[in-house]
This record gives C-alpha cells, sequence and structure tokens, in this order.
C-alpha cells in the first residue's frame, strides 16, 4: 500500500473557489506529484465523513451512490513523470486507507509509449463495477445503479481535476476487452471465489497547457497492443470477497453486460482549439465559497420539509450548468461537459413545486437545442411547449403543463415523497431507441453514465444554493411516459431526481473522515 498524504483543507494544494472550476483557465495549474494525486482522489472517491447512530458507524464518500453500497472501483496508471516518486504501473485506490495499491508493474518505456499520443504528464483513470454490492439488496436493478454511479464518479473525478487546473476526457474509443485487460479484471485467479469486477471505463487525465510541440489533437483510444504487452507484467494482489453466501444470483445482470458489451474500438480524437469566453449564466451573489469545501459536504438528503422554495435566478443558474453547449468542440464545453465525447441523449422532464416566480406544472429541459423537434414529436402533440416565463436567452426551458405536480411526482417516483416535498423534481428521459438502434447496445451503459454525471452536477450545485438533492432510482417508467404522452420507445426514464429543503436527522453524528487513520 501506498499512503497517500492526508492533507488538511488549509494545506497546499489549496482549493480554488467553486465558481472558478467553471471559468476557462482561472485555476492555476498544479504539478502531477504525490500531494496532487492524494487531492484529486480526495475530492473524487474518497471518504468524506462517518456518521454514526448509537453503537453503529458507516463511511460517506465524495462520490455518492444508490443506497451508499459503494459498487464503483477506482484505479490510476502512472508513468515515469518528474517529482511523482512512485513505481510505473497500475494502482487500486483504497478510500478507507486514502492509499494506492500496486496491481502491476508496467515497463516504464512501453507505458511511455502508450501514453506518447496525449499532452505531457498525462496519466489513465479507470472505473469499474462490483455488480453484487447492489444486486444483494436490489436484485436486478442494480445494473443500472452501478452505472449511474459510474457515471457520478466520472464527474466528482473530472470536478476533482478541475480543481487542480487539469483537464480529463472519458476514452470511450477503448473496447472493453482492452479496458478489461489494462485494468486487470480478465486475471480470473486474482479474483478467485471474490465477486468479480465489470470494466467501465477509462479517462486519460493532463496539466492544462501541457501539449507536446504542435500536437493539436487528444485521441480518445488507446494502441491495444502495446496494452496487450503491459499486461504481461508483474501482477500484485488478490481480490477480498465480500459474501460467503450470494443466495440468489441475478443472471439478468450478467445477460446485460454482455449485451451491452462494447466489442468494437473506435480511433477518434478530440481537437485543441483557442478557450472561449465561458458562456453567460444567471448572474448570482458572489458565495466565495471553496470547491473543497462544496464537494466535502455534500451529502444525498433522505427527506425534504415540504416549505422550501429556490428564487427562479437559482433555478435557472442550475439548469444552464446541465447546458452541455453541444454547438462547442468537445474541448471548449463548459466542465464538466468537456470529459463527455459525445452531444447529450439526455432531456430533462422537471416537476417544479415551489420556484418562486414558476407556475407549478410540468416544464421540459431541451439540453441540445436542435433535438426540441425530435422531442415534440415524441410526446403529446398537445402539450404547450411554451419558453419559461423570464427564462434567459438561449436556455431551451419549455413550461408544457400547468398545476399541482406533487401528487405526480410522488406517485411516478415509487410513492416516495421526497420526490413531492422538494422545491423540484425530475425525470431524466434519454433518446433511446433510436440511439441504441443508431449506435449499438454498448450505448445503453453511456446513458445511465450521463444520467449519473448530470445528477453530479446538481449535487454540487445543491449545496452552494444552500438546498440539498437526491438521486431516486426506484420510479415507474411508464405513468412517467404516459403523463407527457411519450410514443412507445422513442424515449425513456433513466433516472430520477429531487431537490429542496432538506431534514436534517438530529440523531445522528457526524464524524471527520479519517480520524481512524491519524490515532493508528
Amino acid at each position: 500500500m501506498l499512503p497517500l498524504p492526508l492533507l488538511k483543507p488549509d494545506e497546499e494544494p489549496l482549493s480554488p473557489t467553486y465558481d472558478a472550476i467553471y471559468e476557462q483557465g482561472a485555476v492555476p495549474c498544479q504539478p502531477v506529484s504525490l500531494r496532487t494525486i492524494s487531492r484529486f482522489f480526495e475530492y473524487a472517491l474518497a471518504l468524506s465523513a462517518w456518521k454514526k447512530a448509537g453503537e453503529s458507524e458507516w463511511a460517506l464518500r465524495t462520490n455518492p451512490s444508490s443506497g451508499n453500497l459503494h459498487p464503483t472501483e477506482g484505479y490510476v496508471v502512472l508513468p515515469r513523470i518528474a517529482g511523482l516518486d512512485v513505481i510505473p504501473g497500475l494502482y487500486h485506490y483504497a478510500p478507507r486507507e486514502h492509499g494506492l495499491e500496486i496491481r502491476a508493474e508496467f515497463s516504464a518505456d512501453r507505458l511511455a509509449c502508450l501514453l506518447a499520443p496525449f499532452p505531457a504528464r498525462a496519466f489513465l483513470f479507470g472505473l469499474t463495477s462490483v455488480h453484487w454490492r447492489e444486486a444483494w439488496k436490489y436484485g436486478e436493478r442494480a445494473f443500472r445503479y452501478c452505472n449511474h454511479d459510474v457515471g457520478h464518479a466520472i464527474g466528482s473525478a473530472r470536478v476533482a481535476a478541475a480543481t487542480l487546473g487539469w483537464k480529463m476526457v472519458l476514452l470511450d474509443g477503448v473496447d472493453q476487452d482492452t479496458v478489461a485487460m489494462l485494468l486487470g479484471t480478465v486475471r480470473k485467479d486474482d479474483f478467485g471465489e471474490a465477486e468479480p469486477e465489470h470494466p467501465d471505463c477509462l479517462a486519460v487525465i493532463w496539466p492544462s497547457g501541457e501539449v507536446r510541440g504542435e500536437q493539436r489533437t487528444v485521441p480518445l483510444f488507446l494502441d491495444r497492443a502495446i496494452v496487450k504487452e503491459l499486461a504481461g507484467a508483474t501482477w500484485h494482489g488478490k481480490a477480498n470477497q465480500l459474501s460467503q453466501e450470494h443466495g440468489v444470483h441475478w443472471d439478468i445482470i450478467d445477460e446485460v453486460a454482455e449485451a451491452s458489451w462494447k466489442l468494437a474500438g473506435d480511433e477518434r480524437n478530440v481537437l485543441f482549439q483557442s478557450p472561449r469566453v465561458t458562456p453567460h449564466l444567471v448572474p448570482l451573489a458572489p458565495h466565495g465559497l471553496l470547491a473543497g469545501q462544496i464537494i466535502r459536504q455534500r451529502r444525498s438528503a433522505v427527506s425534504f420539509d415540504g416549505k422550501t422554495s429556490i428564487s427562479t435566478s437559482t433555478f435557472f443558474h442550475m439548469m444552464e450548468r446541465v447546458m452541455p453547449r453541444a454547438d462547442l468542440p468537445q474541448l471548449e464545453r463548459p466542465m464538466p461537459w468537456d470529459v463527455w465525447p459525445y452531444d447529450p441523449a439526455i432531456h430533462l422532464l422537471i416537476f417544479v413545486h415551489r420556484v418562486d416566480g414558476l407556475t407549478p406544472g410540468l416544464y421540459c429541459l431541451v439540453r441540445d437545442p436542435k433535438k426540441l423537434t425530435f422531442i415534440q414529436q415524441a410526446v403529446n402533440p398537445e402539450l404547450t411547449w411554451t419558453l419559461a416565463p423570464e427564462c434567459p436567452d438561449g436556455l431551451p426551458l419549455y413550461w408544457l403543463l400547468e398545476g399541482d405536480a406533487r401528487k405526480l411526482a410522488v406517485q411516478v417516483s415509487c410513492h416516495q415523497d421526497i420526490a413531492g416535498d422538494s422545491a423540484f423534481s425530475f425525470g431524466m428521459l434519454a433518446e433511446f431507441e433510436g440511439t441504441l438502434r443508431e449506435r449499438g447496445a454498448w450505448w445503453y451503459s453511456r446513458m445511465f453514465w450521463e444520467a449519473g454525471l448530470l445528477g453530479q452536477v446538481l449535487y454540487l450545485e445543491a449545496e452552494v444554493a444552500g438546498v440539498r438533492a437526491t438521486g431516486i432510482g426506484c420510479f415507474f417508467d411508464d405513468p412517467v411516459h404516459e403523463s407527457i404522452g411519450v410514443k412507445e420507445l422513442a424515449m425513456q426514464s433513466l433516472y430520477h431526481f429531487t431537490i429542496g429543503g432538506p431534514v436534517e436527522d438530529r440523531r445522528l453524528q457526524m464524524l471527520p473522515p479519517y480520524d481512524h487513520l491519524q490515532l493508528i
């Protein structure tokens, strides 16, 4: 185990303000070192606190997870970088110990060749899922919950990188067999009787501005032949078994994972261009909150008070944060959407309850304006489709139906009061059948990743606004679709989410995340 330094908030590298991470060039670029790697993982996947009730204690993390079960595992591939004194290789991140476990020692020269097409001082970040961590509780729903969590983790990692002035791009041109080979999930002897890990994705991270010579592109793929060479290295460690008895094995999870496996890679690149000015957002009063503070304090609300409202300026600001500006080249899009190598496929059906200045009812945020006609044709033609009153220029937020939507929001969210007691809740509607037919079954998981990434942005926005958010994994698809007359499988509800004034459980005690290490 390579322990990462436990850094206090007032130690270098210091956190920028939360607003600064969204501004091009506003955050000074930090070198790649053990301290900055430590801060990256602290903000991306680490423990954020312990909760205690009586004799029971459980940890929370900076990345949210359905049921706080955390099926997502993080990895990093570190090359030889000046100032980073580690063995080149693959490392697994251990959140409880806040350390890196070496899984494989890679040839420094061959690893340098693998990373040569990328900006200087680049390294790789990977995610896997242990489906059993969700399946024992949620059954077949575990597959989509795990993929929601992958999306949340992509988002938390991108935000973590932004606090250090680093860029991050999802390498989704890599086929899944190559991801599995590099992350070692194909090594059956290393897992034995332990639950397998499903290889999800790889990303490349680099200090912004680190371009080699005249390089003007970043590939979204890896050289499979070099990865195969690296996989022949010396490997270390065995996986721990989570459960002695599994009871029910959910075959359908294995079947869906196999059906949505990305078999073929593609050699795509993204372009470097001169950064543009950050798009105008609804102005809010300066708050001076630090990104690190917001990341550490993020919690999933358990219940809402049924009375807290938010201002239209706050609501519109949140909506603009989830607009990826699909008209821009990928690396010019607002953070964290610059990580995502696709145009948006998910739009928001919003149940507005308590937004000052907005009439309660159903609204729709079209996250890619050129998709407006498609969405209108995919739903009930009698819907209003009127721009929301005082909606900022360029924000495609439409008013569909007027009325008290609280009861409907609760009903379609498995009768959970949190969907109606909030200021607003929403379902994430994906462009479904057409996308799968055009791109392939492997895009099924990407839809859930995009949904999780959306949720991660709004988790942090809620904290900044002084309210709280929570994801809702249980909902009734068909009644959601019926509420706006979705035709067949043109659109599909994939994730629900809600934001409002939280009710805190005063019986719980909150403890610091890493006191257990400092007491050793």
